[in-house]
């Protein structure tokens, strides 16, 4: 009989308190315990980038962390990206561009293009596709994605003039 691990952990700049089994991903802790649903399974073994969360800063493919792994880490997931005051740019982008379709890689897109432009404001085309390179679509192509990523970008830039 397993027995669950207590788990204490930063969500979207919020306190949060668990419980899960040892053997329990991360992405499964969010969308079974936490209800935290944004954030989607894809392959379930890390090649598809679906599941991306950022982890104490760093872009992690959540089906391959543990739950008892974000004990004590600040965790941001898609539901964080937003403010009370909007959409954050890249969901504008991503939404006046068309660079989604069904939805299953658009969170792990995003939750990733925001840690690239937290890190790099200004990146080039060739940097954004390297950064994605680990977050796949089957539906839209990588075109209208990186050009989101670009305009966003310069949202990001003329909102700080």
């Amino acid at each position: 009989m397993p027995t669950k691990t207590y788990v204490q952990t930063t969500i979207n700049g919020e306190q949060v308190e668990f419980l899960c089994e040892p053997r329990q991903s991360l992405l499964e802790c969010l969308r079974d315990i936490l209800h935290l649903t944004g954030t989607k399974e894809g392959c379930n073994d890390g090649n598809c980038g679906a599941c991306t969360v950022n982890m104490d800063g760093r872009i992690v493919c959540s089906c391959l962390v543990l739950g008892v792994e974000a004990n004590g880490k600040e965790i941001g997931t898609i539901e964080g990206v937003a403010t009370p005051k909007g959409l954050h740019p890249l969901q504008l982008a991503f939404l006046e561009g068309a660079a989604l379709q069904c939805g299953i890689c658009t969170p792990g897109f995003i939750v990733a293009s925001k840690a690239l432009l937290e890190q790099n404001p200004r990146p080039t085309e060739q940097e954004i596709r390297f950064w994605l390179a680990n977050n796949l679509c089957r539906c839209t192509g990588y075109d209208k994605i990186v050009r989101a990523v670009m305009d966003a970008a310069n949202r990001m830039e003329a909102a700080k003039r």
